[in-house]
């Protein structure tokens, strides 16, 4: 009879795979980077979970709780994220000796109901972002820091602009304010002696200039805003921001620049052709175009009314399609959209038949000439 075979081996082995030690917890450092990659892929919510686990380890972290506001902003807890950002700065007991400034900037735009407050918020943001540039401005190795200067120039810019719209805002008394004229111009100097070319404070003096009642000098500041990034590949990091571009485009509306108009929305539009506002500036170029064609004897540099107004319903067409499949929170900006296609309706003028594979923009290529001539267009 054989012996029998011993099992203490394989049972000393499971017994050591069930009592090894578990995996260390991830840092901290580790969960912020992993908070700020969701935050950048626009996930939210698991983002604001990662920035909650740091903040239980580590309950007076200041750039967890900048991430968490952040994430409580976007998914709609707005006072939630004004309780979180209020933490960031003094009087709070755990608000760290120097406030970020992007806390001050998120609860400027929060504080809408209150416009000196949120003048105040903004001035503090620019007081802290001024001593952050002249610390680096001091740095033994200025090359080091060049990004980073640069981007400290943007957000003063930034802070800067936004006190500019408040005092411009008709909702609010300031407006009314004697000081307002001059307050407006002295912060646009200030964010041209800051970042001179900047394009978003030379847009800015735009919107001041037509307030004024001075068209020619608001087309030199959009010319001079416009021909720094006109001739940019679109994936360059250089190029504007897509609302920064949108806001141009509302601009050369105002001044009926067209042609100009419809170039920058055609690179919105090659980047993200799901751009509701896009859509609907286009159509709304259009539109604008074909009234003039009509008033000029029914053309518009040899363009059709017709055809401009057919281009314009198809535009409008795919906005007010695009608007209800993503739910778009512009309500007035969709009642615009219907009550242009209702008047092109009133007209007789119908959506273009669905071609499959064809150019949905119409009768672009026209408007805007060869390719060749995209860098030519002159502003006058």
């Amino acid at each position: 009879m054989g012996r029998t075979r011993p099992k203490s081996r394989k049972a000393k082995a499971l017994f050591t795979e069930n009592t090894a030690e578990p995996a260390a917890p991830p840092s901290v450092p580790a969960l912020l980077e992993k908070a700020q990659e969701l935050i950048v892929r626009c996930d939210y919510e698991l983002a604001g979970r990662f920035a909650r686990r740091v903040l239980d380890r580590e309950p007076a972290n200041a750039e967890a709780k900048e991430m968490l506001g952040v994430t409580q902003l976007e998914t709609g807890e707005l006072e939630a994220a004004k309780e979180t950002f209020l933490s960031l700065i003094p009087p709070h007991p755990e608000a760290p000796a120097v406030p970020p400034p992007s806390a001050h900037l998120y609860l400027a735009q929060l504080s809408d109901e209150d416009p000196q407050l949120a003048l105040k918020h903004y001035q503090a943001a620019v007081d802290t972002l001024s001593t952050q540039l002249k610390g680096k401005e001091r740095a033994v190795n200025p090359a080091a820091t060049d990004d980073d200067e640069a981007e400290v120039k943007r957000n003063i810019v930034r802070a800067l602009i936004g006190m500019v719209e408040i005092w411009m805002d008709p909702s609010y008394d300031l407006c009314f304010d004697p000081a307002a004229e001059k307050t407006c111009e002295d912060l646009l100097n200030l964010a041209l002696q800051t970042d001179p070319g900047n394009t978003e404070a030379l847009q800015s003096f735009a919107s001041v200039r037509m307030s004024q009642q001075r068209p020619d000098e608001a087309k030199a500041y959009l010319e001079q805003a416009w021909s720094s990034w006109k001739d940019l590949d679109l994936d360059d990091s250089r190029l504007p921001p897509i609302p920064s571009r949108l806001a141009l485009v509302k601009l050369f509306l105002e001044l009926e620049l067209y042609t100009p108009a419809l170039l920058v929305l055609q690179g919105i539009m090659a980047t993200d052709d799901q751009e509701v506002e896009a859509w609907y500036l286009e159509g709304w170029c259009f539109f604008l175009m074909a009234e003039k064609a009509q008033e000029s004897g029914g053309k518009l540099d040899e363009l059709m009314w017709e055809d401009l107004a057919r281009d314009a319903r198809d535009c409008l067409e795919t906005c007010q399609m695009l608007h209800i499949s993503q739910e778009h929170p512009d309500t007035p900006l969709l009642e615009h959209v219907r009550e242009l296609i209702s008047k092109l309706e009133a007209l007789g003028i119908q959506p273009s038949p669905d071609k499959e594979g064809s150019d949905e923009e119409g009768g672009w290529e026209d408007v805007e000439g060869s390719d060749d001539d995209d860098g030519d267009v002159e502003m006058s």
